[in-house]
């Protein structure tokens, strides 16, 4: 269990999630990263001077990559400062927020600023000599698109394994329709009231156009009408399966910045200090080969465990979840009603980033935490691999 890690109330900002081949899509991500949480800083007049150090996660390659922590830091305005790249698939803001919080604890870091930041439209390709191949023919790579349909030790797509688990757990299609549409109604309420509940966090991204033209990305793209006549009329993605397009996630362009300090930096920065959120503990998992939606599972009992907490005592629960089925199956489990948790939003909906994912996620279930007066908040989810990681934070 942490101590000594804390997010300050409201250090924290996402962008809007753009679809894929939308508004960001030719926008390169460490660039635009470093730029709007720059914009996000001066906005809140904070200097990034501040920090100590910087963690940046990313998982879809771009130029220049190999600079990338170091890079990030100087156009965000802290040029004095070193950084890490993580990458861990869909975990990166889950790992990305524990290991700055690591630092702080040991007192290795006092102010660290993670910044997450992905372009899923327009992945690389990436290519490799084959020098023994017929007639010197490459070896390449879609750096999204391969990963999306390929494990190379499962040897399946991702959707698979959704539907591995769904066949194992007698998870229907009914089930996932329902799901889906219930999901899409909790996203529905973050934007009540002219967007009240969405505005506390997310910020908007400048695009240049042209030398002269300029323009805003203030609200998520790509949030698709939902409805249950339409969900119903939808195909399985896989024949006899029990996910469609309407209960998977789908591909997505943003990022995400959170400050993690000690309690008393965290006072100093926050907007309400009986508000800030302290890291408390962190959990991660594989599951069996090619059953990835399993691993939210022992993720989440490892955090809780290790934040000596039971689900009882866990006022908001929020999930990565890329397919329906990581939810019910996740309730089944842990014995919670599925319908209740993931208010606000969830990736089922809004969409799939990579690296800024859980972080957007996890910055919601903090704002929903301060609506309920505190508590403890539980963010899990899957990623490549068959793996999962989960966090446990508190207020109050």
């Amino acid at each position: 269990m942490l101590t000594k890690a804390f997010i300050p109330y409201q250090g924290y900002y996402c962008s809007p999630f753009a679809r894929w081949q939308g508004s960001f899509a030719n926008e390169h991500s460490i660039l635009l990263g470093s730029q709007t949480a720059r914009n996000w800083l001066g906005a809140k007049k904070i200097s990034p001077e501040i920090f100590d150090y910087l963690i940046l996660g990313a998982t879809v390659g771009q130029p220049h990559l190999f600079y990338g922590g170091p890079w990030a830091s100087a156009l965000m305005g802290a040029e004095n400062i070193p950084g890490m790249l993580i990458s861990q698939a869909c975990s990166t803001a889950t790992t990305v927020i524990f290991q700055a919080a690591m630092g702080v604890e040991t007192g290795l870091y006092q102010n660290v600023f993670t910044l997450m930041t992905d372009r899923c439209s327009n992945g690389p390709h990436t290519i490799w000599p084959n020098p023994q191949g017929p007639g010197g023919q490459v070896i390449s790579e879609n750096w999204v698109m391969d990963q999306f349909n390929n494990d190379p030790w499962a040897k399946n797509p991702m959707i698979q394994t959704a539907e591995n688990v769904a066949r194992q757990a007698g998870i229907t299609r009914e089930e996932c329709d329902s799901l889906a549409l219930r999901r899409a109604e909790q996203y529905a309420d973050s934007l009540a009231f002219d967007r009240k509940f969405q505005k506390r966090y997310m910020f908007p991204v400048t695009i240049n156009l042209s030398r002269k033209k300029t323009i805003q990305v203030e609200t998520d793209e790509g949030i698709m009408p939902t409805t249950r006549e339409g969900l119903e009329r939808l195909k399985p993605v896989l024949p006899e399966g029990a996910h469609t397009f309407g209960s998977q996630t789908h591909p997505a362009d943003g990022n995400c910045g959170l400050i993690v300090t000690t309690k008393e930096r965290a006072a100093q920065l926050s907007s309400d200090p009986s508000k800030d959120a302290r890291v408390i503990s962190y959990g991660f998992s594989r599951a069996q080969k090619g059953f990835m939606a399993m691993a939210v599972v022992p993720a989440a009992r490892m955090a809780l465990e290790r934040a000596g907490i039971s689900m009882d005592e866990v006022t908001v629960i929020k999930t990565h979840n890329p397919f329906a089925a990581n939810d019910i199956y996740l309730a089944r489990q842990m014995k919670i009603d599925v319908n209740q948790f993931n208010n606000f939003g969830s990736s089922l909906v809004f969409g799939h980033p990579q690296a800024p994912t859980a972080g957007r996620l996890i910055i919601e279930g903090v704002e929903e935490l301060v609506d309920k007066g505190g508590g403890y908040l539980l963010f899990t989810g899957c990623a490549a691999g068959d793996t999962g990681a989960a966090l446990v934070v508190r207020i109050g």
